[in-house]
């Protein structure tokens, strides 16, 4: 079963994109090639041992990863939807408050991990999207659907269509 952000939710979605100062113009970045999705190896993090509050980067950034070792997706699965194939991200409760930098990088290998057949410059957009916007936007949605069958137009119009390249999401 898909799940569809509300007008309300796709106000809000623009609402978070207008806050963020984000200006986005049809053909703007669009001939940018899409990001290259990672493809390393998730890299060993250091806990912070004291009581001390983390040390903050000048955006006030944390500067250790408030949730290193805890997962930051629970599951992601594969269902059949109306257009084709869809992959269900499921984001754990620490996946959707991380604020540190980075962990959009250790989410979606944990996603390779779990659909290694999701490994697509298209598909790694979609995610991204999710990660940096959905969550602002519609913070308790269940899942991020992720489809292989939607273009790979980089990253900039995968955010201009609100994560829904090629067609809104059903």
């Amino acid at each position: 079963m898909s799940r569809r952000l509300s007008k309300s939710g796709r106000r809000g979605f623009a609402a978070v994109l207008t806050v963020a100062g984000i200006a986005l113009t049809a053909g703007c970045g669009a001939d940018e090639p899409a990001a290259a999705p990672p493809t390393t190896t998730i890299p060993s993090t250091t806990i912070a041992t004291t009581t001390a509050p983390p040390e903050l980067t000048p955006a006030g950034l944390p500067t250790v990863d408030p949730y290193a070792g805890q997962p930051l997706i629970d599951r992601a699965e594969w269902i059949a939807g109306q257009d084709g194939a869809r992959l269900l991200v499921f984001p754990t409760d620490a996946g959707r408050r991380t604020p540190f930098p980075g962990a959009e990088n250790r989410a979606w290998l944990e996603v390779l991990t779990a659909a290694p057949e999701a490994d697509s410059a298209g598909m790694y957009d979609q995610f991204r999207c999710h990660w940096v916007w959905a969550r602002l936007a519609a913070p308790n949605k269940p899942s991020w659907n992720l489809e292989p069958w939607r273009p790979a137009v980089g990253y900039d119009a995968v955010v201009q269509a609100a994560c829904n390249p090629g067609g809104p999401e059903r």
